[in-house]
Order: C-alpha cells, then sequence, then structure tokens
C-alpha cells in the first residue's frame, strides 16, 4: 500500500511496470477468475467486498493493448458484495 493505504502497489515481473487500476471501493483479495472474453480477450474478474460489483479487467496487453490494465466490463452480482 502507498502512505495513506488508498492504492495497492505491486511491480509485475519483467515489464519495468506498475499498474494502477480504480476498481471500486474494496476489491476483493482473492484470486478472482481468469477467461477469455469474445470481446476483449483475456480478462480476470473481481469481485468487491460489500457490493455486488464484479470487475472485468483486461490483461493482454500484446495482443489487445487497446484492453490492458483497464476496467473493461462491469457487471452486477446477485448479491450484496462477496464476503
Amino acid at each position: 500500500f502507498e502512505s495513506k493505504h488508498r492504492y495497492f502497489m505491486d511491480a509485475a515481473n519483467a515489464s519495468d511496470k506498475i499498474a494502477l487500476i480504480d476498481v471500486g471501493k474494496i476489491p476483493h483479495p482473492g484470486r478472482g477468475a481468469n477467461f477469455v472474453h469474445p470481446e476483449f480477450g483475456p480478462v480476470w474478474a473481481t469481485s468487491h467486498l460489500g457490493d455486488e460489483t464484479i470487475a472485468l479487467i483486461g490483461t493482454d496487453p500484446e495482443k489487445h493493448p487497446e484492453h490492458a490494465w483497464k476496467v473493461v466490463q462491469n457487471l452486477t452480482g446477485q448479491g450484496g458484495g462477496s464476503l
């Protein structure tokens, strides 16, 4: 985390980059799910603690650079958060 504990920072191996993605109030700390989306290519899906939002984040900077490391779609889940 940075000094105000708003952002979690992590380095990507061998890419010389650190990414910041604004996904919502409290992203779930678990691993989420990875799959290939028909429009956005490979994505990572993560839910949020305390609300029903599921964020899909693009993860392929080589074949889908326009979607890489961005929230490409927000889905609404069926519950009140993944607690």
